[in-house]
């Protein structure tokens, strides 16, 4: 049993918010993300280790909102992808294993081999990614104001 409060382990988001949710078009919420994605990266990663990101298609998808963000990395920031070009990698996992990965309490690897954390098509380009998200140091961030609040 969980403590109060406590989300579950498999915690999977109501079908009726998947809903609501799967209709929002693509151009906000990859927007939304490009935007923290600069904020938290530029301070921390030298744009040059984001090179072979550049003009790559690589799609968040959280599976449990029937949500989907796509993005790239121009050379200058990442920005949404809105046409229809195949993903070089989709990176996929319920809404609550990617907060969990936000905050640290997961770990990648071990979410991969469970099966809650999917990655397809150029596993390079997906380890890139997940190895340039691990390096970012969210406490640093939180002290030097980014307007960014750890949960």
């Amino acid at each position: 049993m969980s403590a109060p409060g406590a989300a579950p382990r498999h915690f999977v988001l109501p079908a009726a918010l998947q809903r609501v949710v799967a209709r929002l078009p693509l151009w906000p919420p990859s927007a939304a993300m490009g935007l923290l994605l600069n904020l938290v990266i530029r301070r921390q990663v030298d744009a040059a280790a984001l090179q072979p990101l550049r003009g790559r298609c690589v799609e968040i998808h959280v599976r449990d909102a029937g949500l989907r963000l796509r993005l790239t990395f121009t050379g200058r920031g990442f920005a949404p992808v809105l046409d229809a070009r195949e993903a070089d990698v989709v990176i996929g996992a319920n809404a609550h294993d990617f907060l969990l990965l936000a905050q640290r309490k997961a770990d990648p690897d071990s979410l991969f081999f469970d099966r809650r954390l999917t990655m397809e098509g150029d596993t390079e380009l997906g380890l890139l990614v997940k190895n340039t998200l691990d390096a970012i140091d969210l406490p640093m961030l939180l002290r030097r104001g980014t307007g960014v609040r750890a949960a």
